[in-house]
């Protein structure tokens, strides 16, 4: 073998942010290798960079000045004194410009050759291929250039409705769409082109054949540079919204070892053929009668890997780094093969962003994100993280593993619910709401299965997010924990029991608001009891036990419950073992809102303006398209709430707004 094959690397630079540098920092440094970050702008004060042996600025805040630079990436390297470098995923992990700029500079590429990930990353190079060594494939055709490069509706003829406009380049979600009829092509190709360009750097597009009830398989493969080749099982992730992955497991609870076998040996024949190096993931579409289809080869490390490390006892990264140094992974290969799948793990992913809301995305401040025990938490952010525009909006990994797959979906719902996240809505209560849904522990989930559910309804099954019993509960001792912090910081008669009263016909009042209900709770503290009343009805069934400005304890209907409380300016967050809420305290005397205009439409989120599709003086119609926003490298459009005229247009494109910002008013 030769010394670059022998070659023993020192300090891995991660071309890529949060999560996945963190991750693989946490490998590096129980191997003893040294690391080095990049960071943008926005990602100054993150955890990853304070994490790394050492860091650069990339300077910029737009993935194109920043994670997307492959002259920044490579100089980076040399300033770290880094001689390798780990790409994560997203961004430049599936580059072969980028790889092959690495080995010009003399760094190890750890990931597979260039040439490997040029054939893999053109969809159409890739299925013939796939075609070649014997794996089933659906129809398709390439849009090379994205929509000027060829004819959009010649091509989705020949492929047949409906089909999936997707990005060439890349995964993740970015730059998909399904399209149903011939009307709706050009929109879909010409918003696909944008978010692909903007995620990865590449606006090429391809046409592939849609199955509207099928499962989303697949195998995770890993070879070396002498010729192994292996699959480490199959992972499923069926359970998505908008083409990103939101649960992922191990093993499918639909593949039987059988259904495994054929599957595996199809990934490994791929892989083969192309002289694959490294980890690598092999996607498939599998249909109810065990047939599959090849969807794409992703060459790099996924997003949902901890599962397949927790049925195996591997640690993928490490596998990654010693493929690149050259080692021999035979023995581990074959040890995998012969242990096969050992338990089941289930693994969630925490974002920041409203199911509610048709998963608008959040940004902010995340004043807490704490996990108890019992789950992996692979996360980028940490508590007093702010969450930028600029990335994607995925703030953790939460990971479970039991022996058996009841196990590992009860110990996942349980670590979600007792989790404290303070800041952005996230997705945390539809994450539980999924792992407890009938048809997901049956293992009945196809990839349409989210979208044809009510999220905002399955994130709380029992009663809308502002009512209930558990829900009034934690209302009221968000006031007891409020009046405990204001004695405790009182200038004089500290002593004083918290609440107490010169006229105890009185009662204390606070004005919370979620969502679009307002509470009023009424209370008294006399001697450790407590008078409570929420919208002047009397809660006689309230016992006080204990209160602090971080903690009360309330007997509720006979139950002693614990309550944990957090303030952040006018947000107040409660926790318990079995839920949340997120509260906005009112002023204690209302005020008359402030004067808008009628008709004011307001960005739902800070990003980017890429498109105003209207002028003053036009009529439009409700549901029309008015504004075309980017945040988070996804497209989001604001339409028209109801039909009117444009009375004025106060953005342009290329306009950065924040959230609430005037965009424009519309006359009904």
């Amino acid at each position: 073998m030769s010394a670059e094959r022998e070659r023993m690397i020192r300090r891995i630079l991660v071309a890529n942010r949060g999560e996945i540098a963190r991750r693989v920092f946490r490998t590096c440094r129980r191997l003893g290798i040294g690391t080095a970050a990049v960071y943008s702008d926005a990602d100054a004060d993150e955890p990853f960079v304070r994490e790394a042996g050492a860091a650069v600025h990339l300077g910029g805040s737009e993935p194109s000045a920043s994670y997307l630079d492959i002259a920044k990436m490579t100089a980076a390297a040399r300033t770290a004194g880094a001689d390798a470098v780990h790409p994560g995923y997203g961004f430049l992990s599936e580059n072969a410009d980028f790889a092959e700029a690495c080995r010009e500079a003399g760094l190890v590429f750890i990931g597979p050759p260039p040439q490997a990930i040029r054939n893999l990353g053109s969809k159409e190079e890739a299925k013939r291929i796939a075609a070649g060594a014997g794996v089933p494939t659906l129809p398709a055709t390439s849009l090379t250039d994205g929509t000027d490069g060829a004819d959009p509706g010649r091509a989705a003829e020949e492929v047949g409705y409906p089909l999936l406009v997707k990005a060439a380049a890349g995964g993740g979600g970015k730059g998909m769409r399904i399209v149903r009829e011939a009307a709706d092509l050009a929109a879909a190709t010409e918003a696909a082109g944008r978010e692909a360009t903007a995620a990865f750097g590449d606006g090429g597009l391809l046409l592939e054949r849609f199955l509207d009830r099928a499962r989303h398989i697949e195998v995770q493969i890993m070879a070396d540079r002498r010729g192994n080749v292996g699959s480490l099982f199959e992972r499923e992730c069926s359970v998505q919204r908008r083409y990103q992955k939101v649960l992922e497991e191990a093993p499918s609870p639909a593949v039987d070892d059988n259904l495994r076998e054929r599957l595996g040996e199809a990934a490994v024949a791929l892989a083969r053929a192309v002289s694959y190096e490294g980890a690598g993931t092999v996607e498939f579409l599998v249909e109810e009668d065990g047939s599959f289809w090849f969807l794409e080869m992703n060459a790099r490390l996924q997003v949902e890997h901890p599962v397949t490390e927790l049925v195996t006892g591997l640690d993928l990264a490490e596998l990654q780094i010693r493929a690149a140094e050259g080692a021999d992974l035979s023995r581990v290969l074959e040890e995998a093969r012969r242990r096969g799948v050992r338990g089941h793990a289930v693994q969630a992913r925490l974002y920041a962003e409203d199911p509610a809301a048709g998963y608008l995305p959040g940004s902010g401040t995340l004043h807490r994100l704490e996990f108890g025990e019992g789950v992996r938490v692979d996360a980028g952010p940490e508590s007093g993280s702010r969450i930028s525009v600029f990335y994607d909006p995925l703030l953790a990994k939460v990971i479970a593993g039991a022996e058996d797959r009841a196990g590992a979906i009860r110990k996942l719902a349980a670590g979600l619910r007792a989790a404290r996240i303070h800041g952005p809505v996230t997705n945390r209560e539809l994450l539980v709401g999924i792992l407890e849904h009938d048809d997901f522990r049956a293992g009945r989930a196809d990839t349409g299965w989210l979208e044809r559910q009510d999220a905002a309804r399955l994130a709380r099954p029992e009663a809308p997010p502002a009512e209930g019993e558990e829900w009034e509960a934690m209302v009221a001792a968000a006031s007891l924990a409020g009046q405990a912090e204001r004695r405790a910081q009182a200038p004089v008669l500290a002593s004083v029991p918290s609440g107490y009263r010169n006229n105890p016909s009185q009662l204390n009042i606070d004005r919370y608001r979620c969502g679009e209900r307002e509470v009023k709770v009424g209370y008294r503290i006399t001697e450790g009891a407590v008078t409570l009343e929420l919208d002047g009805q009397p809660r006689p069934e309230a016992q006080l036990l204990e209160a602090a400005p971080d903690r009360v304890r309330l007997r509720w209907r006979g139950l002693d419950r614990v309550f944990y409380v957090a303030r952040a300016g006018d947000r107040v967050f409660v926790d318990t073992a079995t839920g949340s809420a997120a509260l906005t305290l009112l002023p204690r005397l209302p005020t008359a809102p402030a004067a808008t205009e009628t008709g004011s439409l307001n960005a739902p989120m800070p990003g980017k303006i890429l498109r105003v599709e209207i002028a003053e003086g036009d009529l439009v119609e409700a549901g029309d398209p008015l504004v075309v926003m980017e945040a988070m490298k996804m497209e989001h459009t604001v339409s028209a709430p109801y039909s009117g005229a444009v009375a004025s247009v106060n953005i342009s494109p290329g306009d950065q707004v924040e959230s609430g910002q005037l965009l424009a008013v519309l006359t009904p």
